[in-house]
């Protein structure tokens, strides 16, 4: 059994608890307290195979369960999930990146944008989106009776993963 303690560092010798605000915290120990089945402190083979199962997903292959564990450095305690969460989620853009890049479309700053005209926009222009990718969006997101996007709502749940009161 690995060391209750595990003091995995991450990049500039930080803290892995310091990237993330107290209150992420408190969400990553909720999934890793759900995920952790036989409730030992550890997240194996057989507490993802459950997971899966609760989740609706029956028959996970054992080699899919492998892969998932071996990208862990070692036994995946508490600490070990969260530095394996803090590198997957560096890189990605915070909250301000994604708003600044909505509020181009948004030049009088009302917060939100006519469904219609994100739509075009996003089949038109650059990697341009599927309609069934914008349907997918819409589903997700849908917008107001007026026709518009939340576009700050939106990015709250992309950066933070659940809706705002």
């Amino acid at each position: 059994q690995a060391p209750k303690k595990a003091k995995k560092k991450i990049e500039g010798g930080s803290n892995v608890f310091s990237m993330f605000e107290q209150t992420q915290i408190q969400e990553f120990k909720e999934a890793f307290t759900i995920m952790d089945q036989n409730r030992d402190g550890f997240i194996d083979k057989a507490d993802l195979r459950d997971t899966f199962a609760a989740l609706g997903r029956l028959n996970v292959k054992n080699e899919e369960l492998e892969a998932m564990v071996k990208e862990a450095p070692g036994p995946i305690n508490f600490t070990v999930f969260l530095t394996m969460f803090g590198e997957k989620l560096k890189g990605t853009d915070p909250e301000e990146t994604i708003l600044n890049a909505f509020k181009i479309f948004d030049p009088e700053g009302k917060g939100h944008i006519k469904a219609d005209y994100i739509k075009e926009m996003l089949m038109t222009q650059a990697d341009r989106f599927s309609q069934e990718e914008i349907k997918q969006m819409f589903a997700a997101f849908p917008p107001d009776v007026s026709g518009n996007l939340d576009y700050k709502n939106l990015c709250y749940v992309i950066t933070h993963g659940e809706e705002k009161d």
